[in-house]
């Protein structure tokens, strides 16, 4: 798994490659929280799944936590780009209400 990002003038896009699961969640939140302390004056976070080839529940929890924590800074926060695989568990999840398509 590997966590990689750009900032732009508006904010961050976090590409995730790999897979995404109970063996990479807590790399993946210690990456992600290392990362968005380092840029809170951000306006957007984009999460970029198009690398991403599997997430399990276990992502799905991983993702929502970074969201309460950006939401509580008044960071939006989208995705983008996931394979067909990645879009059937967000949209079971219900995901994309809470972080929409962008």
């Amino acid at each position: 798994m590997e966590v990689k990002y750009k900032r732009n003038l508006e904010g961050l896009i976090v590409y995730l490659c790999g897979e995404l699961d109970e063996s990479s969640a807590e790399f993946v939140k210690n990456a992600l929280e290392k990362l968005f302390d380092n840029n809170l004056t951000v306006k957007r976070v984009v999460f970029d799944l198009s690398a991403l080839k599997f997430m399990d529940s276990t992502g799905i929890g991983t993702l929502i936590g970074r969201y309460k924590k950006l939401k509580q800074l008044g960071i939006m926060v989208y995705i983008t780009g996931a394979n067909v695989a990645v879009e059937k568990i967000i949209h079971l999840s219900g995901l994309y209400t809470i972080m929409p398509k962008y």
